[in-house]
C-alpha cells in the first residue's frame, strides 16, 4: 500500500509531496493513516525519567509545527520529536530546497528551519490528543547574531518547558550560518551553562523537570567530540542525538545532485552517523543517554545502531522510502534483541 502511494507522491517536488502528506495527516489522521497503521510495539522503556512505549521514534524536523500528532500516535513510534521551532515564524530558504536521491534512499535538504513560530507549535500540541513522550528540538532564528544565539534558546527553552517531555537543543544543522560554532568548546560550555541555570529555575517554578538534550553533527573531529562529551557532561545535560544531516557526500561522486548544497540524510549518512555515536558512547560512558539518528532504514541498521550505544532511535528519511512499516519493523527488531 505505501509503495504506491510513495511512487504517486514522488512524481511531486520533494517538498510539495511532504506538504501534501502533512496537510492529509493533520486533517485526517484517522482516515489518512488507515492504510498503515499497523499494531503498535509494545517494548516499554524508561530513560530521562520518562517511559518510551518502545525505542524508535520520529526524527525532528518531519513535523517542524507539530500540526500530526494524532497520526504519528496511530503509526507506532515509541515517541515523537517536532521542531526544529524558533522563536518567530520566518520562511527558512530560498527554493528549490529539498532534493530526493531515490537511487541512493538519501534526501538532501537546505530548508533552513523553515517554520510558523514556537506559539503556533504549542497552540498545536494543546490541540493534539497526543499523550506519548513529545520531544520539542529548538533551535534560533537566522536573523539573530550568532553571538546572541543563546537568547533565542532561552525564549524556546521557557516557551516549550510544560508542554514538553524533553527539549532538544539544535546546534547542528548546516542550514543556519554559522550555528555548528555553537559546537566549539567554549561557546557550548556558555550556551549550555546558560540553559541549565533557566532549566534548574524552571523546574523550581513549574514543579516540573524536563531532561534538555543536544543534537550535535556528524561533521566533527576526535577532538571535537572529546570537547562534547565532556562539556555534556559538566553542564549537566541529560542526553545526546547523534546525528544530524552531513555536509560530506559519501558514496555520492556520480551523482548529479550531490553538488546541491546542505545536509544529506538517509543511506549514506548511516555508517558516518554510527562512527559517531559509537565514538560518543566510549567517551560519555554507559550512564548517559544516547540517541541514534541518520540513515536506519531496515531492522539490521536498527540493531546495528543499539548495539554502537543508542538508548533510543529515531527515523526520517527512512521512513520516507519505507514509509511506517519500517517503524515496527525497528521496534520490534530491539524488542526481541532484549528478549
Amino acid at each position: 500500500m505505501y509503495a504506491a502511494a510513495r511512487s504517486l507522491l514522488f512524481r511531486l517536488d520533494a517538498e510539495r509531496a511532504h506538504e501534501l502528506t502533512l496537510d492529509a495527516f493533520r486533517r485526517f489522521p484517522k482516515l489518512a493513516t488507515l492504510p498503515f497503521a499497523g499494531t503498535a510495539v509494545d517494548d516499554p522503556v524508561e530513560l530521562l525519567g520518562l517511559r518510551f512505549a518502545n525505542r524508535v521514534g520520529l526524527a525532528a524536523g518531519l513535523d517542524k509545527n507539530g500540526e500530526c500528532l494524532d497520526a504519528w500516535a496511530r503509526l507506532g513510534f515509541g515517541f515523537v520529536e517536532v521542531g526544529t521551532v524558533t522563536p518567530r515564524p520566518q520562511p527558512g530558504n530560498p527554493k528549490p530546497r529539498m532534493f530526493r536521491l531515490p537511487a541512493h534512499g538519501a534526501i538532501i535538504n537546505r530548508l533552513g528551519f523553515n517554520n510558523k513560530g514556537v506559539d503556533h507549535l504549542l497552540a498545536r500540541v494543546a490541540e493534539s490528543d497526543y499523550r506519548g513522550v513529545l520531544g520539542i528540538n529548538i533551535g534560533k532564528n537566522f536573523d539573530t547574531p550568532i553571538e546572541r544565539a543563546a537568547d533565542d534558546y532561552l525564549i524556546g527553552l521557557r516557551k516549550v518547558w510544560r508542554a514538553a517531555s524533553y527539549v532538544t537543543v539544535n546546534i547542528s544543522s548546516p542550514n543556519t550560518k554559522n550555528l555548528r560554532e555553537l559546537q566549539g568548546e567554549d561557546p557550548l560550555r556558555d550556551l549550555l551553562r546558560r540553559l541549565r541555570n533557566e532549566a534548574d529555575a524552571l523546574a523550581q517554578q513549574h514543579g516540573k523537570r524536563t531532561p534538555m538534550l543536544v543534537k550535535i553533527a556528524p561533521d566533527v573531529d576526535d577532538e571535537q567530540l572529546d570537547a562534547i562529551a565532556r562539556v555534556a557532561r559538566e553542564t549537566g545535560i541529560d542526553g545526546l542525538i547523534a546525528t544530524n544531516t552531513t555536509i560530506a557526500r559519501p558514496g555520492l561522486d556520480q551523482e548529479p545532485l550531490a553538488r546541491e548544497t546542505g545536509g544529506l540524510s538517509g543511506a549514506p549518512l548511516a555508517a558516518q552517523a554510527e562512527r559517531t555515536l559509537a565514538a560518543l558512547r566510549r567517551r560519555v560512558g554507559d550512564d548517559f543517554v544516547l540517541v541514534g539518528v541518520g540513515g536506519i532504514g531496515n531492522a539490521a541498521g536498527a540493531r546495528a545502531r543499539r548495539a554502537a550505544g543508542a538508548d533510543l532511535l529515531q527515523v526520517y528519511t527512512g521512513f520516507i522510502y519505507r514509509g511506517p512499516a519500517l517503524v515496527g519493523e525497528c521496534a520490534a527488531a530491539l524488542a526481541a534483541r532484549r528478549a
